[in-house]
């Protein structure tokens, strides 16, 4: 799909999906958007990157090359991704992955390493996510920890 781009913009070789909305002073480059998503004033996302549909990106977010995000997630203002491991590894392992899966939330100023986030699960402002956070867990955190789980998850007992 063709995408109007104008001087507020930069949106470079990307898919972007039917009924997006894409607001000014957004730079995307070889990324794919799904349909009815928006992302926000300010926002950058990288190559590579995937957005699925019905996904809301709040403005100020950065979302860098290998992150996958699903279908009918709420991503905050001011949400960082980052896919440099940490501690660095070596060269081949420099950079990884991380995936947000279907209808997770994740409050603004959270800064999301290289983990899986899981279906439905919630990250609180400003929560440092160092590891995977399983389906339907409610975290936060500088690093995050699990606080519950949303009625219906969790570990089997």
């Amino acid at each position: 799909m063709s995408y109007p781009v104008n001087d507020k913009q930069l949106i470079r070789d990307c898919e972007i999906g039917e009924g997006t909305k894409v607001w000014n002073f957004v730079n995307m480059y070889g990324c794919k958007v799904g349909r009815d998503s928006m992302i926000g004033t300010f926002v950058e996302v990288q190559g590579g990157a995937t957005i699925g549909d019905r996904t809301r990106v709040q403005s100020h977010t950065f979302i860098c090359e290998m992150v996958h995000i699903g279908n009918d997630v709420f991503v905050g203002h001011g949400v960082m991704f980052i896919n440099d491991t940490m501690p660095p590894q070596p060269e081949k392992d420099k950079w990884k992955a991380t995936y947000v899966k279907d209808r997770a939330s994740i409050g603004s100023n959270c800064t999301i390493l290289p983990v899986t986030i899981g279906e439905d699960a919630v990250v609180g402002a400003g929560a440092v996510v160092t590891k995977d956070v399983p389906p339907g867990a409610v975290v936060a955190g500088c690093p995050a920890r699990i606080l519950r789980y949303k009625e219906g998850f969790g570990p089997r007992r």
